[in-house]
């Protein structure tokens, strides 16, 4: 870094900088562009989120919601768990670049008094993108035992395999 020289970026350079970026959500806790949360509501129940960023589809993220909450359900010594409550939704938003002219000048004079040569103006920018951010959430049940009513989830084999899926190491 040159000395004496402050750096700053500026909200739009930063946005601009993570709409570029290109990745969808990795696999992660929480942060500036998605990932994973989770409430604890009793000894066995959680509320499990996930948040996807622009380009994340909405698969991977009830995959990455699903994945999370097998995850957690072993982590809390359970081996099963149920989903009582699952909730989707996505939220729009857009973003337009700011607009910028460049005018070239090519002027030539003749005499004291006359000239004559072209202008033209170049205006670029203003595109608006559209961003979708794709939301899952489930509420679940864990239990040490496999329920005998109702449909229940094997921890270890959804973590296995959504793992597998997406490639992600333990």
């Amino acid at each position: 870094m040159l000395k004496g020289v402050s750096m700053k970026i500026s909200p739009i350079l930063l946005v601009s900088l993570v709409l570029l970026s290109g990745c969808s959500t990795s696999y992660q806790s929480n942060g500036l562009t998605g990932g994973y949360s989770e409430t604890q509501l009793d000894e066995n129940v959680f509320k499990v989120a996930f948040n996807g960023n622009g380009y994340t589809g909405r698969e991977q993220v009830a995959d990455f919601t699903l994945l999370r909450s097998a995850e957690l359900t072993m982590q809390s010594g359970y081996k099963y768990f149920v989903i009582v409550n699952a909730k989707s939704y996505t939220s729009n938003s857009t973003y337009t670049t700011p607009k910028t002219a460049t005018t070239n000048v090519n002027a030539n004079t003749y005499g004291t008094a006359n000239a004559y040569g072209t202008v033209t103006t170049k205006v670029s920018g203003g595109q608006t993108y559209n961003i979708s951010k794709p939301s899952s959430s489930n509420t679940i049940v864990c239990f040490k035992e496999k329920p005998i009513t109702g449909f229940s989830y094997n921890a270890e084999f959804i973590f296995k395999n959504i793992s597998t899926k997406y490639d992600i190491s333990e």
